[in-house]
């Protein structure tokens, strides 16, 4: 399928040399940013009550199952924006990751207490870190937080996915297995239900499936990838496909938890590209991004309502972000509102809902500079990037939409363990008679208002470099 990618308002058909001009964008003037002013690190603190009861444990569960994988070797990372490494959040109030069910409706971290009792001696732990899973209920009238500590301290590297029924899947490394269990708040105490362990040297959770009762990993090896069913299965972890390659990422598809993108490398080397898996299929695989033959593309994120994909690639001659839908006869595009000098822009929510209008789906960004690490909010169609101060303690890179273009930026810091600031998306059209400035100020390089591409005639239609396997003509497995 021949792809083209539009960069600085030409692009190239990839293989054909054949140069596509892309439509007509209307230069917009630079909008005044606020200037991102680090924050003072806070400190978490665990939430009391309520405490709520999910389900009991029962006292003569089975006994922990333990699966084993191949060897595996390190995963590639992800690549780092021109820009160079984020800078820390200075308000964040903890390291590991903050993640939130496919719907918002919980989330999950670590976090730390101080001064807690050593539970091998009996002794005051004093300055010692002493990490605990917690989980955020974030559906309510106010949010919420509910520690689930256990007489063990957590390890600084395991990691927490949230379900939808309120339980907290974890992952710890044990003596070289990745052990799984379901944790939830039981009267005054943490419930833990075993799930099992797999024995493998590396190995990746992937974001929370849309289904809110699944959970899955990977195991990368050098000549393939295996993908697990760790939570939601019969009894222990469940071996579900060998796949070709090196696979990293993980981006859902749909709302059903089917259709799974990932990021895979050939075994004997080459460019990454998104391919497609269809787990209702037997993990049948067909490519999803071809932009260029040897160029590398990643899928960032998906929004099933509106097909909106958020991409990067290194097709425009350097890491870009881009942007396409899913079964559109356009080429993808790369805004230069999105490339901007000295920071690291990243993707991490779209506004869901959007039904057959892609362009006008809010996408939020995490932006990473000097300064720290601030909010961004962008459009297809408003083709500007607005700048936004984050809340002090904002759990940087992670955030949801409300279909009415609400975004929802979780914090913590020494004035609340638990709290949601509400960021409306701006509009993208100048008030009548309010000329924005022309300089940025302090904190950005530049004014992220820019047209995403210079003034040009019609583009000439060709197809988007997306394959539409996955999605057309598929029906249920009798």
């Amino acid at each position: 399928m021949t792809a083209c990618a539009i960069e600085d308002g030409t692009a190239e058909a990839a293989g054909t040399g054949e140069t596509v001009e892309p439509g007509s964008d209307e230069p917009a003037e630079a909008e005044e940013v606020p200037d991102p002013a680090p924050a003072p690190a806070g400190s978490a603190a665990a939430l009391p009550e309520p405490l709520e009861r999910v389900g009991p444990v029962g006292p003569e569960a089975p006994p922990e199952p333990v699966a084993s994988a191949a060897a595996l070797e390190p995963v590639a990372p992800e690549p780092v924006s021109s820009a160079g490494p984020p800078e820390p959040v200075p308000g964040e109030t903890v390291l590991p990751a903050f993640t939130l069910t496919a719907d918002g409706a919980y989330a999950a971290r670590l976090t730390t207490a101080r001064g807690s009792t050593d539970s091998a001696t009996g002794a005051e732990a004093g300055d010692r870190t002493a990490w605990y899973a917690e989980r955020w209920t974030l559906d309510g009238p106010e949010p919420y937080a509910v520690p689930l500590p256990l007489d063990q301290p957590e390890e600084a590297d395991s990691q927490v996915l949230p379900l939808a029924d309120g339980r907290v899947l974890i992952r710890r490394r044990i003596a070289g297995r990745h052990a799984f269990s379901l944790l939830y708040p039981t009267g005054p105490g943490t419930g833990e239900l075993p799930l099992g362990a797999l024995e493998c040297d590396r190995l990746t959770l992937l974001p929370p499936s849309p289904d809110g009762v699944s959970a899955y990993a990977l195991t990368v090896g050098t000549y393939s990838t295996g993908l697990w069913l760790v939570a939601g299965g019969a009894f222990g972890p469940e071996h579900i496909a060998d796949l070709p390659g090196r696979c990293s990422g993980g981006v859902w598809l749909d709302r059903a938890g089917r259709l799974l993108a990932l990021d895979r490398e050939p075994a004997g080397g080459g460019p990454v590209k998104a391919v497609a898996v269809d787990l209702g299929r037997g993990a049948e695989m067909t490519p999803l991004l071809q932009i260029a033959p040897d160029s590398n593309d990643r899928l960032l994120l998906a929004d099933p309502d509106s097909g909106l994909l958020l991409i990067r690639s290194d097709a425009p001659g350097h890491d870009r972000l881009g942007w396409g839908v899913l079964g559109s006869c356009l080429p993808v595009r790369f805004p230069e509102c999105l490339s901007l000098p000295d920071v690291a822009v990243t993707p991490f929510a779209v506004q869901p809902g959007q039904m057959l209008m892609p362009e006008s789906c809010a996408v939020a960004l995490r932006i990473d500079g000097a300064a720290g690490s601030w909010a961004g909010i962008w459009r297809p169609s408003g083709r500007r990037l607005h700048h936004l101060a984050a809340p002090e303690g904002w759990l940087a890179g992670s955030g949801v939409w409300s279909r009415d273009g609400v975004l929802k930026l979780p914090y913590a810091n020494g004035d609340t363990a638990c709290a949601v600031a509400l960021l409306t998306a701006p509009a993208d059209v100048e008030p009548a008679g309010h000329a924005a400035p022309d300089t940025a100020p302090a904190g950005c390089a530049e004014s992220g208002r820019q047209p995403s591409a210079a003034v040009a005639p019609p583009p000439v239609c060709r197809p988007v470099p997306l394959g539409q396997a996955p999605l057309v003509g598929r029906t249920a497995p009798d």
